[in-house]
């Protein structure tokens, strides 16, 4: 065999072999990044643990309890339509700045009803609105604010793991804004005890647990997650288990390096995609072992 045929065989094997790492590395998600999510299939222990999760809420009184029951994965706070007119009353938002200019008023009745699309309804207590305002107006500094002028009961539509609901909502007026913003006025109930565990160990590099859900695709065929990392690995990858009653996210890290790193906990926007849509199935989290919990930005609900 002459020294080039050597060589051309050399590259042929390694060629082969570089494309046979990156063609066992399983299904690829969209991230928050804009890059594509690394998303390997299940570990053994991993995908063990998912099934272990499916297997305890699929037929269970807490499954039960939780498709009878008003629990938002949409917006509880929706914003006007004509938000907003610049950065400053973007970055006020962000920070939850808000100053009250008047009075607020008192909820006309005890309670209010929550509405299905696809029929039922359910009936919680109202929150007073200085308790909706407050859920918002969280923040505190000398930066740029929004100006509530008043507000009204109305109502509001928003996704729900039974799907869209209309629900109550006081509609705050702001202003110079033409529309208002809007702020569920029932809270999520408290959902029944899981039926299993969450880990018993710390996070590591084959599970960690998700941050919270924020968001689904309008067809239901896809969620986005915000999963956590440190500084020094490749970021998070999440694995999905779908069954006729649930939908289990595995979260992990990919490509942790050795030796020293900062102590640094980052969050990124993980988009997973479905075989069928969500529906009324329940998402959870492989590592709690308890329904995802949606929050936007800074408000959870």
């Amino acid at each position: 065999m002459s020294a080039r045929t050597a060589q051309l065989l050399l590259v042929l094997a390694l060629f082969a072999a570089a494309h046979g790492a990156v063609t066992g590395c399983g299904s690829e998600q969209g991230s928050g990044r804009g890059a594509q999510a690394r998303t390997p299939g299940h570990s053994p222990m991993a995908e063990a643990r998912a099934r272990q999760v499916a297997d305890a809420w699929d037929g269970s009184e807490a499954a039960r309890a939780w498709r009878k029951g008003y629990y938002p994965i949409g917006e509880v706070v929706q914003l006007p339509e004509d938000a907003f007119h610049d950065a400053a009353d973007k970055l006020a938002f962000g920070n939850q700045n808000f100053a009250l200019r008047g009075q607020l008023p008192a909820a006309p009745r005890k309670n209010g009803r929550v509405k299905w699309e696809s029929g039922g309804s359910l009936t919680l207590p109202l929150m007073e609105a200085r308790q909706a305002y407050e859920a918002v107006a969280r923040g505190g500094n000398d930066g740029p604010h929004l100006t509530v002028t008043g507000a009204k009961l109305g109502e509001m539509t928003l996704d729900t793991s039974r799907g869209p609901a209309t629900v109550p909502a006081w509609l705050f007026t702001l202003d110079g804004y033409g529309t208002p913003l809007k702020r569920a006025a029932v809270r999520p109930l408290k959902p029944s005890t899981p039926p299993v565990e969450p880990v018993a160990e710390g996070p590591s590099d084959t599970l960690q647990p998700l941050s919270q859900l924020v968001g689904t695709a309008r067809d239901g065929r896809s969620v986005t997650v915000i999963a956590d990392h440190g500084a020094c690995d490749d970021g998070p990858a999440v694995a999905v288990l779908e069954t006729d009653g649930s939908v289990v996210l595995s979260a992990s890290v990919v490509g942790a390096n050795e030796g020293p790193c900062t102590k640094q906990l980052l969050h990124e926007k993980v988009t997973v995609k479905l075989d069928r849509p969500l529906g009324d199935r329940i998402l959870l989290d492989a590592f709690t072992g308890r329904p995802v919990p949606y929050g936007g930005p800074g408000l959870r609900a």
